[in-house]
């Protein structure tokens, strides 16, 4: 038990932390049980040796254990042991060698416990343990090879531990501060389900992700082979990073390198990653990342929906728009000359990395695009988020990563909800058709453009709000108040809400003309999203072409 002189001098785990147990694990020497008696003091926990607890429970001591029933039934009466463990009051546990190898204890951990990997240099290993008793796996053989042996097979499992410390050959208490201060400072990611009717993954939100890939992803990699799908800008950014954090959990991976921008998402360069697929021979439990902007998740996307009728799919977006949306929800396509999207599947990620970190590499103009697609959610169906927004908005383009991280989790919420409801875009008028407010403008304006990036698409999206509202207005829908609204926040975050902002002048005729090629004309009538006011948006079919070319007028278009 833990004396009241222990716990009225404890140091106090973070509020995010409380409750949950701490593991150590790592390889025999390593100090797991000085080290976990010491930190349990020092917190004000129980201490529990797991190898202690397995042999009360046996009646006899491990190396018995061993000899009697093999190493097999010794692993599963350690499972069964940890298990109860896990569930009681939190404590600090330390366990055996091989019992974090074991999937079913590591996914027990993750659910209940803070994981923390004490990794030790070969020489420190065999300098604790040689000569000591008690150890099976040494028996009649050199430590030296045998630890060496043990570190190749169970280092990637380790890996995978919340945190991970350094341990060298300072003092047992010097090494309880390191772990202390890292157990602290640990913050688990913002963490959003997706629950549809064939599939369920999550979103993963916070900073240095990248370096923690492997274990992040690890539960939902069918095979520990990857190949990685980025472009040229931000291969050099961010893809070491993400490379070593698949490493660490011993994920073999290859790398796609395309061009960057729009440009890409062609059905050429789709192409040429499925034939780069094939010649490095994936299986189909070979997965699919894409590193990247929304072209990247796009056409790695739509590349492992098509290869192999299917393989197993991770989106890690590093801009705030794939952040905010199109990493969730599954569409994936490639443009043709005739519009945008118009080639594609549905194809769900098994998770979505969204490392905020990565944020801070992109420019103000990028960020300042991605924030039109997360001011989106709360006009269609969250006037409190657009509240939100409005207080906060500067803070997400100014690069605040409390601002922004609260940001992509509502965002994502908002729109994990209405694909849950409307997966494959099946309901005719007010499911997750809403979530094209402002697109059908937007696109309208990427066609003008050519996809050459003299418009990023959440600025054509960022217009294309702006004149949903000021059309929704036109037609009686909304008040005009709420359409100046609209447009004078997304001015106050420096985005153009009107044609007249632009670089270029337009024919009000030829964005019409593009409309009629956007992928969401049904029975050869346009789809437009309104919105009866903040946070109330709806689908309408029945708006006239004359209420259309007065809108894009109004906002300063050529007739």
């Amino acid at each position: 038990m833990t004396s009241n002189t222990a716990l009225a001098h404890a140091v106090p785990l973070p509020d995010a932390l409380a409750g949950r147990s701490i593991v150590l694990v790592g390889l025999m020497g390593a100090g797991k049980t000085s080290i976990g008696r010491r930190l349990a003091a020092r917190l004000g926990l129980p201490f529990r040796d797991a190898d202690v607890e397995i042999e009360a429970a046996a009646g006899c001591s491990i190396p018995e254990l061993f000899a009697r029933y093999g190493e097999a039934a010794f692993r599963d009466g350690e499972r069964r042991v940890i298990r109860r463990l896990l569930a009681a009051e939190p404590m600090v546990i330390a366990f055996g060698g091989g019992a974090f190898i074991d999937p079913e204890t590591r996914a027990a951990v993750r659910a209940d416990a803070i994981s923390v990997w004490l990794r030790c240099k070969l020489p420190t290993l065999v300098r604790r343990v040689a000569g000591r008793e008690g150890r099976p796996l040494l028996a009649g053989g050199d430590p030296n090879e045998i630890l060496a042996r043990l570190m190749g097979a169970r280092h990637p499992f380790y890996a995978e531990a919340d945190v991970t410390v350094e341990c060298g050959d300072e003092s047992p208490d010097a090494t309880t501060t390191k772990v202390l201060e890292a157990v602290m400072a640990f913050r688990s990611p913002r963490r959003l389900a997706v629950a549809l009717a064939q599939a369920r993954y999550d979103v993963l939100i916070g900073e240095n992700l990248l370096p923690r890939a492997g274990a992040l992803l690890a539960p939902v990699l069918p095979q520990k082979r990857a190949v990685v799908v980025t472009d040229e800008t931000v291969a050099p950014l961010h893809l070491p990073a993400l490379l070593a954090g698949l490493a660490e959990t011993g994920v073999e991976t290859r790398q796609i390198v395309v061009p960057p921008g729009e440009g890409s998402k062609t059905i050429e360069t789709y192409a040429s990653i499925v034939d780069r697929l094939l010649e490095e021979r994936v299986e189909r439990r070979t997965t699919v990342i894409a590193l990247g902007g929304g072209v990247v998740g796009d056409l790695a996307g739509f590349a492992a929906a098509t290869t192999l009728r299917g393989l197993p799919f991770v989106q890690v977006p590093t801009t705030l728009l794939s952040q905010v949306d199109s990493s969730v929800g599954g569409k994936t396509g490639v443009n043709t000359a005739r519009g945008k999207n118009l080639v594609g599947a549905f194809h769900q990620p098994r998770m979505v990395l969204a490392d905020t970190g990565t944020l801070a590499t992109l420019p103000l103009r990028e960020l300042r695009a991605g924030y039109a697609e997360t001011v989106k959610a709360g006009l269609i169906g969250d006037a409190g988020f657009f509240d939100w927004c409005e207080r906060h908005g500067a803070a997400v383009v100014g690069g605040e990563a409390e601002a922004q991280a609260e940001a992509i989790l509502r965002a994502c919420a908002f729109k994990a909800a209405v694909v849950g409801d409307d997966e494959r875009e099946e309901k005719p008028d007010d499911g997750r058709a809403l979530l094209n407010l402002g697109h059908t403008f937007g696109h309208a304006l990427e066609a003008e453009y050519g996809y050459s990036g003299g418009i990023l698409h959440g600025e054509a999206v960022a217009v294309g709000l702006g004149l949903a509202f000021r059309l929704s207005a036109r037609l009686g829908v909304c008040q005009p108040a709420d359409a100046a609204r609209v447009i004078a926040h997304l001015e106050a975050v420096g985005l153009a809400a009107e044609l007249g902002q632009l670089n270029r002048r337009f024919s009000a005729a030829g964005l019409l003309a593009h409309m009629r090629r956007d992928k969401k004309v049904r029975d050869g009538a346009l789809t437009f999203v309104l919105a009866r006011g903040i946070g109330q948006a709806f689908t309408a079919r029945d708006v006239a072409d004359e209420a259309v070319l007065a809108t894009l007028r109004e906002s300063g278009c050529a007739p």
